[in-house]
Formats: C-alpha cells, sequence, structure tokens
C-alpha cells in the first residue's frame, strides 16, 4: 500500500486534484436540489458572545446588496455603540428604532420594561408589516421573551403567519424559547467556552459595544 510519505509532490498534489473534484462533483449535485427562496426567521442564542454581532453582520451584508433594513433594539437602547456610528452612514437605506431601557436589572421596574417591550414589539411589527424592508433585526428580543414581558404566542404567530414571504426577520439573545425555535429557519447557538470578563477585563470600546 502507497502511503503519503512514498508519494512525489506532483503525485500528492495530483491525488489532492481528485479528491477535491469528486467533492466539488458532490457539493454541485446537492446544491442543485436546493431551489427554494423565502425569507427566513433567523435565532442567534447561547450563552457565548457573537449574538447581536453576528446579527449585525448580516445586517452589512443586506446593505450592500441594496436591500432596506429595519432594526428594533428591544434592550440596549440607551447605549451608544459602534456599530449605530456606522450604520447612521446608511440613513437612507435604514431604520434603526432604540426602544430598551437598559437591562431589567438597571431600571428595576417591570411595568416599565413591560410598557418598553410591548411599543417595541409593535414598531417591529409595523417594520415586518412593510414589504419595502428585506430585512429587520429584533435585537435582544429573546430577552423580553424570556421574562414574559412578551406573549410568546403572540410573537411566534405573528412571525409564522403574517411575516412577508420575502422578508428575513433576525432574532438575538440569550435563552431562546422552544416556540421560537420551532418556527425558524435557521437557530446558531453560541457557546461560551472562555470570555474576558472573567478574568476582569471589563467592556471595551469597538469589542463589546
Amino acid at each position: 500500500m502507497t502511503t503519503r510519505k512514498d508519494m512525489s509532490e506532483d503525485e500528492i498534489d495530483q491525488r489532492h486534484a481528485e479528491k477535491m473534484a469528486k467533492k466539488k462533483a458532490a457539493r454541485d449535485k446537492i446544491l442543485a436540489t436546493k431551489t427554494i427562496e423565502k425569507g427566513l426567521i433567523i435565532v442567534h442564542t447561547g450563552k457565548g458572545k457573537g449574538k447581536s454581532t453576528a446579527a449585525f453582520g448580516l445586517v452589512m451584508r443586506a446593505l450592500g446588496h441594496g436591500f432596506k433594513v429595519g432594526i428594533v433594539q428591544f434592550v440596549k437602547g440607551k447605549w451608544e455603540t459602534g456599530e449605530r456610528r456606522v450604520l447612521d452612514r446608511f440613513a437612507d437605506q435604514i431604520t434603526i428604532k432604540t426602544m430598551g431601557e437598559g437591562f431589567t436589572w438597571e431600571t428595576q421596574d417591570r411595568q416599565r420594561d413591560i410598557a418598553a417591550a410591548l411599543a417595541a414589539w409593535e414598531s417591529a411589527q409595523a417594520m415586518i408589516r412593510d414589504q419595502s424592508y428585506r430585512l429587520v433585526l429584533l435585537d435582544e428580543l429573546n430577552i423580553v421573551l424570556r421574562y414574559d414581558y412578551l406573549d410568546i404566542a403572540e410573537v411566534t404567530a405573528f412571525l409564522g403567519n403574517e411575516k412577508p414571504a420575502d422578508t428575513h426577520v433576525v432574532v438575538t439573545g440569550r435563552n431562546a424559547k422552544d416556540e421560537l425555535i420551532e418556527i425558524a429557519d435557521l437557530v446558531t447557538e453560541m457557546t461560551m467556552v472562555k470570555h474576558p470578563f472573567r478574568a476582569g477585563v471589563k467592556a471595551q470600546a469597538g469589542i463589546e459595544f
């Protein structure tokens, strides 16, 4: 049996080319069966960092394609973030609603949090119904759902039945509810392996905000 160490560089290159050709043919065959185009419900959840970061990456990609984008921030409204400064340059393509008043331990007022969540959800529904928006980001929606500030049944019914067919909706926040995961097309769970906060490093500009 010929092993890799017994082969010349030319033979290794030839075997690699043959292997990649087979892989490409198999991949092309799979891709040929994928013919559906639709607006997706995308959920970024989990305890790891990067949920909103990934979602804003999708926002930038959509803007690059000339799409109109809507963003509703359910929690982080008070924060001055780097992404907000960048996105303000695309005012003709993007609408940002900063509806949150900070995390619940900051407001310490449940009724105030519920009122803010309801107002944000009203704005979110209006954006999603408006078919000029191709992508709508509901940043930290999972947080207000976790605290039952919004009715999960109402949210999933709206997304499942009233979202226009071509509109993409992205939802972020840890602890996504099972009902939301059930209706989603794409769910990614961010897993925390290591975080500098545990070593005493504070949130830093350009990384956390």
